[in-house]
């Protein structure tokens, strides 16, 4: 036990050493000082000529022309009323943006869910009231004539009418946690379907309607709490305390999934007759301008079926109007890109093996193919009835590129944006403007002010400080390369190398990856790295290492045939390209082969355990953060898209990291939150156990009450410490 202690002791003293190299020190990295500026909450306004923005505590509108302030649409020091507010997290603003919900006191939930305190601000008479008394709120939301708002609160839905004096109504009286939900999502599909709010009104404020979640048969998770600090929780000061929640692993029973109506004058509540499989899902459901019709989204099990129905809130009958039916499996583009018209949608889908973009009206006929090509639309930014236009980016320059583009009526397409890189836009409602935002691998995001032919009309940030700060550091820039696998697969990737770089040494290497499905992590991007510009890429190569990332087989951009080729081996493929690429390095004159390590958080960590595993023993060290070490311990939305389930494909399963544990080789170091709701901490404590039944030697840090994202305090500082330190310590001579 003493050698022990000893041995810890100075493990720790070594990590929390402060460490500098080539001019970086790693705290002014984990703690922003390289960070980007952003021009961030830009909404576009009703009259396409502005937007809204929070600025120096203030909601300000500002012209897409000129990027000048126009007025000053709230400011808490002038609105009247009884309550005050001294600052405030977020806004939203009703249709005829008369009036504006402001939020206040937000804490968050899980990864888009949060309570927030709101008050109603009338932008005539610039008063301020609550918007409830009862209790914080979740995910408000205005009716299509500004006249009402509903909300969340513990899982029932409420209604208050702005008419009526602020009158307040409960809508539902069945919620209950870790039961019954109404109106938002369980944690499974709030996580893998990407959204919070479940309800909407109909186009004439008559009805409400939402998705109701019963997770009374949902399989419980719990996981323990402890006093820790930053934040303390005092509460469990003597005893340790738990967090329980409904979590479906794969395989297990979901929550029951069914759409609900609520007729606002009657107060009578109907369910939808939805043909949706008993163990089916509801990703959206949206509004359109007819009050007799609302979109319902829906998905199979297997997630390889998307439905639209237009369903009637009043008489609960649902007609299908489009069935999308891809091979594999759906991602999740479709239902976050849909985009309402007056007389139809535009729909996202990959039927052609590249995502694509297709407009609908509401008999389900396809009016139109809006995209096609050999190319990946990597998101949708709108369509123009008058004109026929949409806009979109897209990735035709290449899979690490994304532009700006206008497709006409006919289907030509043109490139707005100006440069080669990252482009991302922001469009005024009438589509006469877009703020882009560009950047590269080397160049911080630069947003700018451009008109319908993508002239730049002003620039409203360069980032110019942060490049010169990044320019005096003498940094080399990151290469971009490719390279054929033994089973003759292309592969896409970057190396970023030490600034005095030196072509007759040997250097050891760094992998970073994540290797999930659709994900990419090669790109022409500020974004690039793991802290964004390859920062921390370039802080461990002022160290001497060589550090390179490469996107593998299931990875995005290059189409669905690369992408799934992963599907029912989850691991297996990437795992193999991930040791193809260190093979590849290692033939390279530069390059010490023994002296490679790999390492990546999240599915990243679950890759660096199973390339660590493959067989081939080609890495020397690695560190796995939060890792994935059986996907049976994952939830079912993610995993059952590419595994299906455990019954159906045990051996799918069968192939992960603990299975293959006494095949482990290198110096291993695996990192994870004790408070982890997404990948949970019982899958390093599985895969550790795996480790020592096997007689292999590792280390494992675990930081006390801390989420997936493992932070606060000082806690992001140590983790990356300690990262650098197990490189520093198993890649020297």
């Amino acid at each position: 036990m003493k050698k022990i202690l000893l041995l810890a002791t100075a493990f720790m003293m070594a990590v929390l050493t402060p460490t500098m190299a080539g001019g970086f020190v790693l705290e002014d990295l984990v703690r922003g000082q390289y960070s980007a500026r952003n021009v961030s909450g830009v909404r576009p306004l009703n009259d396409g000529e502005r937007y809204s923005q929070i600025v120096d505590g203030k909601i300000v509108a500002r012209s897409f022309h000129t990027g000048e302030q126009t007025d000053v649409l709230f400011d808490p020091a002038t609105a009247r009323g009884d309550v005050r507010i001294n600052s405030f997290s977020g806004y939203i603003m009703s249709p005829d943006e008369q009036t504006i919900l402001i939020e206040t006191d937000r804490k968050n939930i899980y990864r888009h869910s949060y309570t927030a305190v709101y008050y109603i601000y009338n932008v005539r008479n610039q008063t301020l009231v609550p918007l409830s008394d009862g209790g914080p709120q979740e995910q408000p939301a205005f009716s299509q004539d500004g006249t009402m708002i509903a909300f969340v609160r513990q899982n029932n839905l409420f209604l208050v009418k702005l008419l009526f004096n602020n009158a307040e109504s409960q809508v539902t009286k069945d919620g209950e946690f870790n039961k019954i939900i109404n109106g938002k999502p369980d944690w499974v599909n709030e996580e893998e379907f990407s959204f919070a709010r479940a309800f909407t009104f109909n186009a004439d404020g008559t009805m409400l309607v939402w998705i109701r979640y019963d997770e009374t048969a949902v399989p419980e998770f719990s996981f323990p709490l402890y006093r820790g600090t930053h934040p303390s929780r005092d509460e469990f000061a003597a005893y340790p305390g738990a967090y329980t929640y409904k979590y479906p692993m794969a395989g297990e029973t979901n929550a029951t999934v069914s759409v609900q109506s609520f007729d606002i004058k009657s107060h009578r509540i109907q369910q939808m007759k939805l043909p949706l499989d008993a163990d089916g899902y509801v990703p959206r459901i949206f509004a359109t301008d007819n009050p007799e019709r609302i979109l319902v989204l829906t998905q199979n099990r297997h997630q390889d079926r998307l439905d639209i129905y237009a369903a009637n809130p009043r008489s609960t009958e649902c007609k299908l109007l489009v069935r999308d039916q891809v091979e594999k499996y759906i991602t999740e583009d479709p239902y976050k890109n849909l985009q309402v018209l007056a007389d139809g949608f535009v729909l996202m889908s990959e039927r052609s093996g590249f995502n694509h973009l297709y407009l609908y009206d509401f008999n389900g006929s396809l009016k139109r193919t809006l995209t096609n090509g050999d190319y990946v639309v990597k998101a949708f930014y709108g369509y123009n009835p008058q004109t026929g236009e949409c806009f979109f980016a897209g990735n035709q320059e290449g899979p690490q590129y994304q532009a700006v583009y206008r497709a006409d009526a006919k289907g030509a397409v043109t490139k707005l944006s100006q440069q080669q890189g990252t482009n991302s836009a922001t469009f005024s409602k009438n589509f006469k403007y877009f703020m882009n935002v560009y950047s590269n691998i080397t160049t911080p995001p630069v947003t700018t002010l451009n008109d319908a032919k993508g002239k730049v009309l002003k620039t409203l940030e360069d980032n110019a400080a942060l490049k010169s700060k990044v320019a005096g550091l003498g940094l080399k820039a990151p290469e971009f390369f490719t390279f054929k696998t033994s089973e003759g697969v292309e592969l896409n990737g970057y190396m970023v190398k030490p600034a005095n770089f030196d072509e007759s040494k040997r250097y050891p290497v760094v992998m970073y990856q994540y290797s999930g499905p659709g994900s990419q992590q090669v790109l022409d991007s500020w974004s690039a790295g793991n802290m964004g510009g390859c920062l921390y890429e370039h802080y461990l190569a002022q160290q001497g290492f060589v550090c390179v990332c490469v996107d593998g087989r299931g990875t995005g951009g290059r189409g669905a045939a690369f992408e799934k080729q992963t599907y029912m081996n989850l691991g297996l493929l990437e795992a193999k390209d991930q040791v193809e690429t260190a093979l590849y390095l290692g033939t390279l004159p530069y390059i010490d082969k023994d002296r490679i390590a790999i390492w990546g958080w999240s599915y990243g960590g679950f890759m660096t355990l199973m390339a660590m595993t493959e067989g081939r023993g080609v890495f020397a060290a690695g560190v796995a953060v939060a890792p994935v070490t059986n996907y049976r311990f994952y939830d079912s939305i993610y995993t059952e898209r590419y595994m299906r389930t455990p019954k159906e494909n045990g051996t799918g399963y069968d192939c992960n990291p603990m299975s293959r544990a006494a095949q482990l080789h290198g110096a291993l170091l695996i990192c994870h939150g004790s408070a982890d709701d997404n990948v949970h901490f019982r899958n390093t404590a599985e895969m550790t156990e795996a480790l020592v039944q096997a007689d292999k030697p590792f280390h494992q840090l675990v930081y006390t009450n801390r989420n997936h994202s493992i932070y606060g305090g000082n806690t992001r500082l140590h983790l990356y410490r300690s990262i650098t330190q197990w490189f520093q310590d198993h890649l020297s001579r």
